[in-house]
């Protein structure tokens, strides 16, 4: 498992990843996100910026990055910047298959800015496309945004080309999204290729206002899955001027960021494996990894709970928040 290679990492942040949507591309629904990029909002722009990022996460000890096939241009930044830094083998890479790319790196592009599709065929046509970029660096393919409705729950022929890849040595997981997460977490656990279970890893939307897949990340963590916690601040609605008062307060307790604190209350889950950040800028990635020092008592852990949101009303406000 690649995964023993974070287990391994003495560093304590080599437990939070970071995720390139936020700079793969130049539309994203992160508040506040309109500020963080640079006013160009050009393919080579964009590809310092992420070599900026990964330069600095690397440098303080993140050993996780992630990105997509619908994340624009990250599996393409993520290659060079790998290709220009030979030298590094120790991080964890992992992707995602099942969305489309399809804003043509445009803001304001009408209608939706990726299309699912979670076929034999897109995974097929994906996975060829991951592989010319990624070759060997790739360790997790991950179905992206798994529903329990989704056919690639049931379809027998994905199945057998996904145990196929992890027999070359690939990691297969899922992430899942909406408000029926924890059914879709264990529909996949029951999903089995010749008496083995199919996935070996877990990403999930959680943070502290959304915890309602956490019993069934549990269960996945106890049956043998690394769990990949994603939005821990919840597309920006738990940083800075945005952050509820209780947050902002607790934060003000630690000295940190709300950021921090929102990760922080994500790290300490002890069935958490790695935690997210989605940084768009090196100062926001410095802060994001402050988490790794954050020690919060029972009487704030208490008051972070009260802030805890009805999934279908979580769901339902990330799903209007605007393509910025």
């Amino acid at each position: 498992m690649p995964f023993a290679r974070l287990a391994a990492a003495t560093t304590p942040t080599a437990h939070i990843g970071l995720g390139l949507a936020a700079v793969g591309r130049p539309g994203y629904i992160t508040l506040g996100r309109e500020a963080d990029l640079p006013p160009s909002r050009s393919v080579e722009a964009l590809r310092e910026r992420t070599f900026e990022l990964l330069d600095a996460a690397y440098a303080s000890g993140v050993r996780y990055l992630d990105v997509a096939r619908s994340y624009g241009r990250s599996e393409e930044y993520l290659a060079d910047w790998l290709h220009a830094r030979p030298d590094i083998r120790d991080v964890v890479v992992g992707s995602k298959w099942g969305y489309t790319y399809t804003a043509a790196w445009r803001t304001d592009a009408e209608g939706p800015h990726e299309v699912k599709d979670h076929s034999t065929a897109a995974y097929a046509r994906q996975r060829a496309e991951t592989a010319e970029l990624l070759g060997d660096r790739l360790d997790l393919y991950q179905i992206h945004s798994v529903t329990p409705e989704s056919p690639a729950l049931t379809d027998k022929e994905l199945h057998a080309r996904l145990a196929a890849l992890a027999a070359e040595g690939v990691t297969v997981g899922l992430s899942v999204s909406g408000p029926e997460q924890a059914a879709a977490i264990r529909a996949a656990l029951a999903v089995t290729v010749d008496g083995e279970p199919l996935f070996r890893t877990v990403q999930a939307t959680y943070n502290i206002l959304e915890t309602s897949a956490g019993p069934a990340l549990a269960e996945a963590h106890d049956a043998g899955l690394t769990v990949l916690v994603k939005e821990g601040m919840a597309n920006g609605r738990l940083a800075g001027a945005d952050a509820p008062a209780a947050l902002r307060e607790v934060a003000g307790e630690t000295g940190l960021g709300c950021d921090a604190v929102a990760l922080a209350a994500v790290l300490r889950e002890p069935w958490t494996g790695v935690v997210l950040s989605g940084a768009a800028t090196s100062v926001q990635l410095v802060s994001n990894l402050h988490a790794a020092a954050v020690d919060l008592g029972a009487g704030q852990l208490e008051r972070l709970a009260g802030l805890v949101e009805e999934p279908a009303a979580y769901w339902r406000h990330r799903s209007e928040l605007p393509w910025h």
